[in-house]
């Protein structure tokens, strides 16, 4: 009895997490991912070794360690959030802190568009047409820099997002290292407007903000695709942040204002004048109160655009560029359907296989467009800031292309909004698969890079195994022996 008792205690002492056990877990993670970006991340052409060199197989194996590392202190780090002495805020902020420190010194990682910024900034210092022809028109160092693909296609950009691209190629005088550094505290400053307004939010709507930290600030794609690399979707989500903040807190027109700006980043934050409007309208009192709202919001979203447009300079092709992303291969869902009923319409000999993936894209826009009004419909009233969220992740999961760190653009506001359940694991759990679907370079693996990455990962798993159970186990055996 005494035995079972004490086995009951180890395997309960298993599942108890330590919260700086998982900070120094993340810590090693990062560490090692940093470290092998040195030799297997977005590198400069100058710098990108032969994939086969011995150089790039160790630091694959690292980053992909590091990666899996991180991933797993992550969850260990929300178990130990549900349970029953969670970390504070302070404490968690601390740890994004340390996590995020080692990334900062890092070359870019798990994509080369931020070389695509500084050579749309240089384009605009230029005075070449962005929205028109792709980098290399400019030619030079920068433009070597961007990836094959995006070479000959027009910037999806507004102008707020060409400004600051512009500033930093002006600050670093298009010297790759030093753009690259400026493009990522950039970035940085988007992460911190994100941090104090889901902090804002999570009070507001009534969550957890240790919660809200932990889904939507330590979450590992924010580190390794906004930090690490330095994506223009950290301003946009920041100033869409800040921008719902203002219109929860009683100054809907400065909401209006912030969201359009980061509209003008990245085009979807343009649904968050959809919350804007039913957060004003709640403030207003009297008929037609929600046409009112929608108007002052619509007037007020337009003329930031004429303002900000006028004073970037850079015109409205961003509105027909916004195709750009939509490359042959990408695998958002829409897009592998397309390919493959293409192929099965090729096998059977129809003409009508090049309409395949144009169809399937039209059919997840109007998936898209049907699931937003339906979330509006239900949720918009009680819940504005939740149905933003949805309406993010349908976008994001629905549209003709998608990226790993497009989650982000949902999960941030889910992670300060939505109530406990389903769908915050869910959200968790795809944030954790995502994290692993991109090399550090940024490019489709081979056979041997795959091998190599999961080789990687098997070693962060065996020691994650090792640091959570092997000393429980050793305690086991050692009373086993004494009893005996």
């Amino acid at each position: 009895m005494v035995r079972r008792v004490f086995l009951s205690r180890v395997a309960h002492a298993a599942l108890v997490v330590h919260p700086h056990q998982c900070a120094l877990l993340g810590l090693a993670g990062s560490l090692a991912l940093a470290a092998g970006g040195k030799t297997a991340g977005a590198l400069p052409v100058a710098d990108v070794l032969v994939p086969d060199s011995g150089g790039a197989a160790l630091g694959l194996v690292s980053t992909y360690f590091g990666l899996v590392l991180l991933v797993g202190a992550w969850l260990l780090l929300g178990r130990a959030v549900r349970g029953p002495r969670p970390p504070s805020p302070r404490d968690l902020l601390l740890t994004l802190a340390v996590w995020a420190a080692p990334l900062l010194a890092a070359p870019p990682l798990f994509s080369r568009d931020v070389y695509s910024y500084l050579a749309q900034g240089a384009m605009v210092d230029a005075r070449i047409d962005v929205y028109v022809h792709g980098p290399a028109r400019l030619g030079g160092p920068l433009a070597a820099e961007v990836a094959p693909l995006w070479q000959h296609t027009p910037a999806p950009y507004g102008p707020v997002s060409l400004a600051f691209e512009t500033a930093v190629v002006g600050a670093s005088r298009t010297e790759v290292s030093a753009g690259v550094f400026g493009m990522r505290l950039v970035a940085l400053v988007g992460v911190a407007l994100m941090i104090l307004a889901l902090l804002a939010l999570a009070r507001r709507c009534g969550t957890d903000p240790a919660a809200a930290l932990w889904l939507g600030a330590l979450n590992p794609l924010l580190l390794i695709h906004l930090v690490g690399g330095a994506h223009n979707d950290a301003v946009m989500i920041g100033l869409l942040g800040a921008g719902l903040v203002a219109a929860t807190g009683r100054w809907p027109a400065c909401g209006a204002v912030l969201v359009t700006l980061a509209a003008l980043v990245k085009a979807p934050a343009a649904l968050g004048l959809l919350a804007v409007a039913a957060l004003w309208a709640g403030l207003l009192t009297g008929r037609w109160r929600r046409t009112r709202a929608a108007l002052a919001t619509g007037a007020l979203a337009l003329g930031t655009t004429g303002a900000a447009t006028a004073v970037a300079g850079t015109g409205y092709g961003w509105i027909t560029a916004l195709t750009t992303p939509v490359s042959p291969d990408n695998w958002a869902l829409t897009s592998a359907l397309g390919r493959a009923t293409g192929a099965a319409l090729d096998a059977l000999g129809s003409g009508l296989a090049p309409l395949a993936t144009p169809a399937w894209h039209a059919l997840g826009l109007l998936a898209t467009a049907v699931t937003v009004a339906v979330v509006w419909l239900r949720a918009s009233r009680s819940r504005p800031v939740y149905a933003l969220g949805l309406s993010l992740m349908a976008v994001a999961a629905l549209g003709p292309a998608i990226r790993p760190w497009y989650l982000l653009w949902g999960l941030f506001l889910i992670a300060a909004a939505a109530p406990s359940g389903p769908l915050r694991r869910a959200v968790a759990a795809a944030s954790g698969v995502l994290a692993l679907a991109v090399l550090p370079s940024g490019f489709a693996p081979d056979r041997q890079q795959l091998t190599l990455a999961v080789c990687g990962g098997a070693l962060a798993l065996l020691t994650l195994w090792c640091v959570k159970w092997a000393p429980r186990l050793a305690a086991g055996d050692r009373w086993t022996e004494h009893a005996a």
